[in-house]
């Protein structure tokens, strides 16, 4: 089960602004880090996250296998020689695709993209850890995406996540400064609200220094938020219904379709290894399923953005609305105005 292994051959995206995953830190922000800091990230490593989740999967299920894409997806080092991208991509009956990159460089920076698809057949949400580590500071993504609405819909929300709220409060920013409080994880800051219809109530957004608190906490949330998806895939029953199974393929092409086209990350792999690659690694690995579930196109699925010549707008948001702390309440209740 070992992922990175020398054998190996030769990333909810979510449109945050600026997105936590590949956020690029501009002179202004570069600042002496402490040598605390420096310390707790040189000795975090998120190979252990990855094992973790593998090893808890082979426990649920004993059919998890190699997926084909390991073929062409293993190893790759950054053209300038200071970064490697190790991929890792398995399946198993329930499980469509779970994959993993995890770029490592000389610097110290992190990043881990881990991800977990279901099968069409069943309407579980999306797996979805997306996290970036330096010297400075630490971003982070962490949720069960919703396969379908949960905005404006009750059904798959009451389905999937009411028994998960308690989780999500877990690790919620708290109103009070106790001590425990300060050991949790805040809101992160503003959130588009187009990249919001693709999270859950329970979802991790959130900043932090580097400290060996601070990582072991997001190591249990990361552990806490896989198990708990595993629970409800080992709970999932198979869809037997074609219109179904139909729109449950449909959403996860439609999910797939916006983090493909809009994920700025592409533009960081880019930068390591080459446009070619970028784009392979983007359409083929993180989001594979783009070029397989369904025919549609981006702007099919999101007219909004469509320019007068037919291109596709860059802007991350086109209504302009954004949300600086979390639009649930505890009792996972969206706050926030209503999506149409």
């Amino acid at each position: 089960m070992e992922c990175f292994s020398s054998s190996s051959s030769s990333f909810l995206t979510t449109s945050i602004k600026p997105h936590p995953l590949f956020l690029s830190v501009t002179k202004n922000e570069r600042r002496p880090c402490s040598t605390k800091a420096a310390a707790a990230a040189s000795a975090f490593s998120y190979n252990k996250f990855v094992q973790f989740a593998l090893d808890e999967t082979k426990l649920s299920t004993s059919d998890l296998i190699p997926s084909y894409l390991q073929n062409d997806f293993g190893t790759l080092k950054a053209v300038d020689g200071k970064a490697e991208l190790k991929m890792c991509s398995y399946q198993a009956p329930k499980i469509r695709l779970l994959r993993s990159l995890f770029i490592e460089q000389s610097d110290g920076m992190q990043v881990l993209d881990f991800a977990a698809f279901p099968e069409a057949e069943f309407d579980l949400p999306i797996f979805c850890a997306n996290f970036f580590t330096s010297v400075n500071t630490n971003i982070v993504v962490l949720d069960l995406n919703p396969l379908h609405d949960v905005m404006n819909e009750t059904h798959y929300k009451q389905k999937y996540y009411r028994s998960l709220i308690p989780l999500g409060l877990k690790y919620a920013e708290c109103a009070n400064l106790t001590t425990d409080c300060m050991q949790l994880l805040p809101w992160g800051g503003k959130l588009t609200s187009e990249s919001l219809k693709f999270f859950s109530p329970i979802v991790i957004w959130t900043r932090f220094s580097s400290s060996h608190e601070k990582h072991n906490l997001l190591f249990s949330a990361f552990t806490d938020y896989y198990k708990a998806w595993l629970s409800l895939m080992n709970e999932a029953t198979e869809e037997t219904n074609a219109s179904r199974i139909s729109l449950n393929q449909e959403a996860q092409h439609r999910y797939l379709t916006w983090r493909a086209q809009k994920d700025p990350g592409y533009h960081v792999l880019k930068r390591l290894i080459g446009e070619t690659h970028a784009k392979d690694v983007v359409k083929k690995f993180l989001f594979h399923g783009v070029n397989e579930l369904g025919n549609k196109t981006f702007l099919d699925y999101f007219p909004e953005y469509e320019c007068e010549d037919g291109s596709v707008n860059e802007k991350r948001s086109m209504v302009g609305k954004s949300f600086e702390n979390r639009p649930w309440d505890d009792r996972g209740v969206f706050i926030g105005d209503t999506f149409t």
